[in-house]
């Protein structure tokens, strides 16, 4: 996303291509299509992970558990013990092109949307964090954000998370 200082990254291909089929709770995702009304499949709107944008209304989506620090983790042989989340997200069931390299700013960045920003060091350990409340100009906002989270020398990621659900929504690692 050009117009950032700092990178959002998507769920990975491979993780995606393992949490269609097992997610990371042990469940066979069940793909439905996005459409507007009750509950599962009023998803339009939604973060879709895999390309950071919202889901559109007649797309393939799936419901899956996902765990974004155990997977950093594995690659990065970290620890990081009780830290390790699960979590629900939303993806498209089948691949996509992931997030449109053209779009600028910061995805689901909607002004007034309260966030946190989990700071990780390399052991995978939170070692701090803070509430973000999303300003009229996000990008200037989470730039400043993510500035002060790696001022701290020992924080290698963050990971950005709604506060109304908890929902993982991108992650953003030292450059």
């Amino acid at each position: 996303m050009p117009n950032t200082t700092y990178t959002p990254l998507p769920i990975p291909p491979a993780a995606l291509d393992e949490l269609r089929g097992t997610d990371d709770a042990g469940r066979t995702p069940t793909p439905f299509t996005a459409r507007r009304g009750p509950a599962p499949v009023d998803c339009v709107g939604s973060p879709l992970r895999c390309c950071l944008r919202a889901a559109e209304e007649g797309e393939r989506v799936a419901l899956v558990s996902y765990a974004p620090l155990r997977r950093w983790a594995r690659a990065s042989g970290a620890a990081p013990g009780a830290y390790d989340e699960v979590g629900p997200v939303f993806v498209h069931a089948d691949a996509c092109g992931g997030p449109d390299p053209t779009a600028e700013g910061y995805p689901f960045a909607r002004p007034g949307a309260l966030r946190t920003l989990r700071r990780y060091d390399a052991a995978g350990r939170i070692v701090g964090g803070r509430l973000f409340e999303i300003p009229q100009n996000a990008a200037a906002g989470f730039d400043s954000a993510f500035a002060e989270a790696f001022a701290e020398p020992e924080v290698v990621l963050v990971h950005v998370r709604a506060v109304e659900h908890g929902c993982f929504h991108f992650e953003v690692r030292r450059g």
